[in-house]
């Protein structure tokens, strides 16, 4: 199956039309092999009948008779002879000939199953229809309009210039001298007649074109579906799917738009009790702060501060994971280089180095602030932990690829993918000077994908992390 179609729809057709192929050729097949028998039948018949005639004639005559009877039938297609030796009679299975048996059968049906004959098949033209000086026409046939014009060959037609079958035929006659015959049976049947290949070319272009139709038809509702489910995850308030086609097209569309409509409905009612959870949290917090300013001893002040401060940066936070702020703002073309040219001028602005290499030519086709919040994210993750960040551009027709590096600790390999889960922070992050609350790679890993992109992760091999963003140009539309 390496050669198989991928989709669907491909291997459909793909069955369909092989099958269709073969039925054609075997019924090809068959037409003409029964055309060539019935040809074969109808043209042997003739002529074994037009040998019967000639025989019964002869045994009619004196002998002296014969040989005018015979000059005037003796003009191919079948030449008549009566001085020729007789042949040997050959033993030879005629099984898997059909020319031969069949030419057999219809002479002892004209002649007669008590007649002596003896037929040989020639694999090539008798001499006896070769031109030559020695065939003379007889003055009785002077006038006959088959034996005038150019010669022998083109009195036969196109049957001989296309092949035949050649037989030599002797026959017994009641006296017991002998008459051969020297024939010729056409095949008339050489090439595919224009009518059968165009009513087969015809039935073939009708069924593929609506085995065409109906595999689109069948697997339409199947592709529409499948560009929903992508679509989901980019948007989890799109608009349902249309639940039209075939009554099992229906059904899966009627469970995916019910689906859809429970996540939307589990996500609105998680973010509206975080938000609860939030606007409660911060009365509390704001009123230890103020406490906090009440303690006489710097030192515990400080310690309550940089508490209440790490508190509201993870309730802060924890609302912009749960948020689906995304899909509320439009999609519009961003200028991306000179978004990460101010990202890295606030940064600066703070005593923090970032550098960029490369550039991006094309505007792309997204959400401007949730551009900047998951490239903030990685940067401030790449400073936080690694002192500095190189911004690395490869702008590209269809893909737009940002890599972040820093000069950090990098992540445990077995880490890697945890990196990216809720309030997961490493070994290296795990002190009150680094700070952070683990949400920022999650952050931009789910804007990431809801511009139809990923977001990963590699250890460099000279020390230090790497994230790669890639932003595809159509996804996001």
């Amino acid at each position: 199956m390496r050669f198989a179609p991928r989709s669907l729809f491909g291997r459909l057709v793909l069955i369909l039309l092989g099958g269709l192929l073969l039925a054609q050729f075997a019924t090809i097949y068959i037409n003409l092999a029964e055309r060539d028998q019935l040809l074969y039948r109808a043209g042997g018949m003739r002529l074994a009948q037009q040998m019967s005639d000639i025989v019964k004639l002869l045994d009619s005559l004196p002998a002296a008779e014969r040989r005018k009877v015979v000059a005037v039938f003796n003009a191919p297609p079948l030449t008549v002879s009566l001085d020729r030796p007789r042949l040997k009679a050959r033993q030879e299975s005629v099984e898997g000939d059909f020319a031969h048996s069949m030419f057999i059968a219809v002479l002892r049906f004209a002649l007669g199953e008590e007649a002596q004959l003896n037929v040989v098949r020639l694999e090539d033209a008798p001499q006896s229809f070769r031109p030559g000086p020695q065939r003379i026409a007889p003055p009785d046939m002077a006038m006959m309009p088959m034996m005038q014009g150019r010669g022998w060959e083109h009195r036969m037609g196109p049957g001989f210039s296309q092949g035949g079958t050649f037989f030599t035929v002797q026959i017994a006659l009641h006296d017991g001298s002998w008459v051969t015959f020297d024939s010729f049976l056409s095949p008339q049947a050489s090439a595919v007649p224009l009518r059968l290949a165009l009513t087969l070319l015809i039935l073939l272009g009708t069924v593929i074109a609506l085995s065409l139709i109906a595999v689109r038809w069948v697997t339409g509702p199947l592709s529409e579906l499948a560009v929903a489910a992508e679509k989901l995850g980019e948007d989890i308030n799109r608009p349902p799917l249309a639940e039209t086609g075939p009554s099992e097209a229906q059904r899966a569309a009627r469970a995916f738009n019910t689906m859809q409509r429970r996540l939307s409905r589990f996500i609105a009612d998680r973010t509206r009790i975080f938000t609860a959870m939030s606007h409660d949290l911060k009365t509390p917090i704001t009123r230890l702060r103020l406490r906090s300013e009440l303690l006489d001893d710097e030192a515990l002040r400080g310690k309550f501060v940089r508490d209440l401060e790490e508190m509201e940066a993870m309730v802060t936070q924890t609302l912009d994971f749960m948020r689906d702020a995304n899909a509320q703002e439009p999609v519009q073309r961003v200028d991306a280089m000179a978004l990460i040219e101010s990202l890295q001028t606030d940064y600066q602005d703070t005593g923090s180095k970032v550098d960029i290499e490369g550039s991006i030519v094309q505007p792309y086709p997204g959400r401007p602030l949730a551009l900047r919040r998951c490239l903030s994210n990685l940067v401030g993750n790449a400073i936080r932990y690694g002192g500095r960040a190189t911004i690395k551009l490869d702008d590209a027709a269809s893909l737009l690829t940002i890599r972040v590096l820093d000069d950090g600790p990098g992540i445990p390999e077995d880490e890697m993918e945890q990196a990216f889960e809720p309030f997961f922070r490493g070994e290296a992050s795990r002190n009150r000077e680094t700070g952070g609350t683990g949400l920022g790679l999650g952050i931009a890993r789910n804007i990431a994908r809801a511009h139809g992109g990923e977001l990963v992760l590699r250890n460099r091999s000279e020390g230090g992390l790497e994230a790669t963003l890639t932003l595809p140009r159509t996804a996001a539309s």
